[in-house]
């Protein structure tokens, strides 16, 4: 059964109150480890912890007289605080906040995009186990080529998602730093002590240099892991997309009961799901202009990067992470037709093991050119012949049985020689293991 998606799994990481809560628990660490130091008096940062609320509506009420999210903010805080308000974002500017409550969102959107991703990865290894020894054609320029089987298919997507793992998971621990060196990032009213410390508290790491704010070119490199994964994950939707067409029809995305395909044409049943993932990575895609737009800001800051930012981390985490969840959901239901693989490997008469032959020809110490110009005239009169066949074509070339014997011919299309070191490859990789 497919996993329903509920978006507020990654959605709650990105909504209001999390922003707020994530702007609340910066200046808590910050105020906390100022007490630890004795910079402000002792039982503040009880009083202000205990004390400390915001009312998303209020916040609203407040920015639209102030115009500045962060006033709003503060403001509505002091109002539950009270006196002890004043020790509050000491020190501090608005971008020590935002920067550093952003890479906790941050951190906790990459939890979740890991975790789909580990389902993903664990999804196809267990299809690619099960269709090891699964043979069907492999195609270049969609052509037949030559044989190779359903489970090495999949494995080459299981080694792209380890590679878009570690991509991820490098962005990620570069965007696991914070800052709180004041206005333009000297600590002219705050210490790079109290920096390290409440960072340390966050469970993060200071940012060598800042200026009045943290680097974008460290957002951009997130923004690259997503949307490379999700140029794989459109590459494996096309994919079945086309393995799924009704002239090669050797997948198919599971068709549940009462689905239906067309409105007009009863009989359809369509990769829905592929095609809705092809069209969502050219979403998280087109947000890494943007991200790498925000790179070059005026000076030691300006603003523009904050609208954009509003728009696109939101959508791109949201994105990717329900693309990760269907593509799951996809693999662990796809149907496989291994008859019809079979079915199209042979098509032609099995024009596909047209290389063996040509080499077999040439250990019998015929020139690879004329071996070639043999082999490929009985291929394409197989191909260009209603019910051509490859196999009977050489079968009945004289010019053929002057150097080949018909059980050498045979021979040349036993599929399993093409297949033998099948193994080998799964076990380069150490965990896709029999489970």
């Amino acid at each position: 059964m497919i996993e329903r998606y509920t978006l507020p799994e990654m959605a709650a990481v990105w909504s209001l109150d999390a922003k707020y809560t994530s702007w609340l628990d910066v200046e808590l660490a910050v105020l906390k480890v100022q007490e630890e130091m004795g910079l402000v008096p002792t039982g503040v940062y009880e009083d202000v912890r205990s004390k400390a609320a915001f009312q998303i509506s209020r916040i609203d009420e407040l920015d639209a007289e102030l115009k500045h999210d962060v006033i709003a903010f503060l403001t509505n805080i002091a109002e539950s605080v009270g006196e002890n308000s004043r020790f509050v974002h000491m020190g501090l500017t608005s971008s020590d906040m935002i920067d550093t409550a952003m890479a906790l969102q941050i951190r906790n959107a990459g939890e979740l995009l890991l975790e789909k991703l580990a389902r993903l990865r664990q999804v196809i290894q267990k299809r690619a186990l099960e269709h090891k020894h699964t043979p069907m054609v492999g195609r270049s320029h969609g052509i037949h080529g030559e044989p190779i089987t359903f489970g090495l298919k999949l494995l080459v997507w299981v080694d792209e998602l380890d590679r878009h793992e570690k991509r991820l998971r490098d962005a990620l621990e570069e965007n696991r730093v914070g800052q709180f060196s004041g206005a333009m990032g000297t600590y002219s009213n705050i210490t790079p002590e109290v920096e390290a410390k409440a960072c340390e508290e966050l469970g993060l790491q200071p940012a060598k240099t800042s200026t009045q704010v943290i680097q974008r070119d460290l957002h951009a490199e997130f923004m690259m892991a997503l949307a490379g994964l999700a140029s794989s994950i459109e590459k494996f939707s096309v994919e079945l997309r086309h393995l799924q067409r009704t002239d090669v029809l050797e997948v198919e995305e599971a068709f549940s009961k009462g689905q239906k395909g067309s409105s007009a044409m009863p009989h359809k049943r369509n990769p829905i799901s592929g095609e809705n993932l092809t069209g969502l990575a050219r979403l998280v895609r087109s947000y890494v202009i943007p991200a790498l737009e925000n790179v070059a800001l005026w000076h030691e800051r300006d603003i523009s990067h904050s609208s954009v930012e509003r728009v696109i981390f939101p959508d791109a985490c949201i994105l990717t992470h329900y693309m990760l969840n269907r593509l799951a959901g996809v693999m662990e239901n796809l149907v496989v037709y291994p008859q019809n693989m079979l079915r199209n490997m042979n098509i032609y008469g099995g024009a596909i093991f047209s290389q063996r032959v040509m080499l077999t020809l040439v250990d019998k110490g015929v020139s690879r050119e004329t071996a070639y110009r043999l082999v490929q005239k009985n291929a394409h009169t197989a191909w260009n012949t209603e019910g051509g066949n490859f196999r009977q074509n050489l079968l009945d070339d004289p010019d053929m049985a002057a150097h080949l014997t018909p059980a050498e011919i045979e021979a040349c299309f036993d599929i399993q020689d093409y297949l033998r070191h099948v193994d080998a490859i799964f076990n380069r990789f150490e965990q896709v293991v029999e489970v």
